[in-house]
């Protein structure tokens, strides 16, 4: 029994480390080598896939620009343009100021989180397993749990990932505030709401509280916006994984959940991307 768990802790671990890279006094070094090397250890695979998801999101929609016409759609150009306008319309509803960049913006958001989450989709053992052998080592070792090579092809179960989303998100909030506002609007912003008064000795003795009230309610919004999508995705890709160390009943189980984490993968790339919205949209208000 003890050796059973222990495998499925070990199975269950595997699958849950990054591919790590570092820079040591001997020079580059990678996984287990980088346990103790700090805060710049590099998470390649997360980055590989992000990076290679985004490429594949610019090339479909060039693709689909390219290929418009002015005729009868076609039905990748038509699915194409129903994602831009459902985009279109939720900025539209939500962003109350007016600028050029939330819309692109926004589909990007919406667009590149959804095919991150996509991966969730495929089976945990498949790509890690190609990536093995591609790597050398045989099947036996793979089949037998005692591969080195790691894996994790969803970038949002990396926090990493969905906190340099939201640090993004938030240096945006920050860049409005001050273009809409100046900078003494944005210090006024912080320092004289919500509590005010007309009694100036009084609303001096409110800035500590004003401040620190606002630093929360800023710095809440980013680590709001990384720890959602992080966790949803995260559970989501554990259960897939314990689904996948059951052996038996295996593939359909793994349907059945997946059928249901569409639901996820698409809720999560909306609500990041309407959050974003409004949280540009306040940011651009000129009233507080």
């Amino acid at each position: 029994m003890a050796a059973e768990e222990v495998t499925l802790s070990g199975h269950i671990q595997h699958h849950l480390t990054n591919a790590k890279m570092c820079s040591t006094d001997t020079g580059l070094a990678f996984n287990k080598a980088c346990t103790d090397s700090g805060f710049w250890t590099w998470h390649i695979d997360t980055l590989a896939w992000s990076i290679g998801l985004g490429l594949i999101f610019l090339w479909i929609f060039r693709s689909a620009a390219k290929k418009s016409t002015l005729g009868v759609p076609g039905k990748f150009q038509c699915f194409i343009e129903m994602v831009v306008e459902f985009v279109g319309d939720n900025v539209r509803d939500t962003f109350h100021g007016k600028s050029k960049l939330i819309a692109p913006l926004a589909l990007t958001i919406f667009v590149w989180i959804f095919l991150m989450n996509l991966m969730d989709l495929i089976p945990v053992d498949f790509l890690p397993a190609l990536a093995a052998l591609i790597n050398g080592e045989s099947m036996d070792v793979i089949a037998a749990g005692k591969s080195h090579t790691y894996m994790k092809v969803v970038p949002t179960t990396d926090i990493n990932m969905t906190a340099a989303l939201a640090l993004g998100v938030f240096i945006l909030m920050i860049g409005y505030s001050i273009k809409i506002k100046g900078i003494g609007g944005f210090i006024k912003e912080l320092t004289l709401h919500p509590f005010s008064s007309n009694n100036t000795v009084l609303q001096i003795l409110l800035i500590p509280f004003n401040l620190l009230l606002e630093l929360i309610a800023l710095v809440s919004k980013p680590f709001s916006l990384a720890l959602r999508l992080f966790g949803n995705l995260y559970a989501g890709e554990l259960i897939f994984i314990l689904i996948g160390a059951i052996g038996f009943m295996q593939l359909p189980l793994h349907f059945v959940w997946a059928v249901f984490h569409i639901l996820v993968i698409v809720l999560q790339a909306f609500v990041f991307m309407m959050l974003t919205i409004v949280y540009l949209s306040m940011a651009s208000s000129d009233n507080h």
